[in-house]
């Protein structure tokens, strides 16, 4: 056996091994999946009912009931199956979380093992603090607008059609009869987005933390970012200039708590520098 296929089987053993590894994590991840899965299935109405609370408290100030409909045969179904893939995906995300962070890492220095495994913990609580900021703040304003076009059709006054017919004033208004998927879709697309948006600081300071952004940069671009702000609060609110300046507020808010917290990685990396002799007390990096 040559010198050169010695090197091929030396180095093929390790990766026969990590993907031993990955195998064996990505069964634990599912195996944690399934199960939470089948737990929040038990629990769908429940939490369906959690989701539609905004809409209901919107309805029932106009004193309306809440009746969301199945429009299609297979509604209620489809809607219990994603709502149980949804919440068992948050329920399972510690474990898999946890499988992920075990996977990767051994092959990492101390110093990347300390500064990755906060950003693993603080993205899911700011990803919880944009949901909640989503569900409890934004999402009753947004249907409370949307609501507020339902009556655009004007009413009907009491009285008596061409066949005799008794009719009850306001018969003839639209009233919302919500199908119960499309009202899904509508609030985990707004609980999506937010928190995403609040993804922002933990990105950036991540970046920050690996070079690729600086503190003079990102404050250097705050008017573009500014604009594209604005574009987004427009893309994912409804038309109502109130809900958009929330999520202007909000997200801008971040951005600015996000140049903070890069100039305090910078700061930190320039002092261990200068600590470990690199830098000069006069120069910065």
């Amino acid at each position: 056996m040559t010198q050169a296929e010695d090197e091929l089987e030396d180095s093929s053993a390790p990766l026969i091994e990590h993907l031993a590894e990955l195998r064996t994590r990505l069964i634990r991840s599912a195996i944690a999946f399934i199960i939470a899965v089948f737990i929040c299935f038990y629990f769908a109405d429940q939490i369906f009912d959690f989701l539609k609370q905004p809409v209901c408290d919107a309805m029932a100030e106009r004193m309306q009931s809440c009746n969301l409909q199945m429009i299609r045969l297979q509604d209620g179904f489809f809607v219990q199956i994603r709502i149980a893939m949804l919440a068992g995906f948050a329920l399972a995300f510690p474990v898999i979380g946890f499988q992920l962070w075990r996977f990767v890492a051994p092959g990492l220095y101390r110093s990347e093992r300390s500064a990755f495994l906060p950003f693993m913990v603080s993205s899911p609580a700011m990803f919880l603090m944009g949901a909640a900021f989503c569900y409890y703040i934004v999402i009753p304003l947004a249907y409370d607008f949307f609501l507020g076009f339902q009556d655009f059709g004007g009413s009907v006054p009491a009285g008596e059609t061409a066949d005799g017919d008794q009719v009850a004033a306001g018969s003839g208004s639209v009233v919302f009869q919500g199908s119960i998927s499309e009202y899904l879709s509508l609030t985990i697309t707004f609980v999506m987005a937010f928190g995403i948006c609040f993804q922002l600081p933990v990105l950036l300071t991540l970046l920050g933390k690996a070079g690729l952004v600086s503190a003079a940069g990102l404050a250097a671009v705050r008017k573009y970012a500014v604009v594209a702000i604005l574009v987004l609060a427009g893309i994912v609110t409804p038309p109502d200039i109130f809900t958009q300046v929330i999520l202007f507020v909000a997200v801008y808010g971040l951005y600015e708590i996000s140049i903070f917290l890069v100039a305090r990685v910078e700061r930190k990396r320039t002092a261990r520098l200068r600590a470990e002799g690199i830098l000069d007390e006069d120069e910065e990096f």
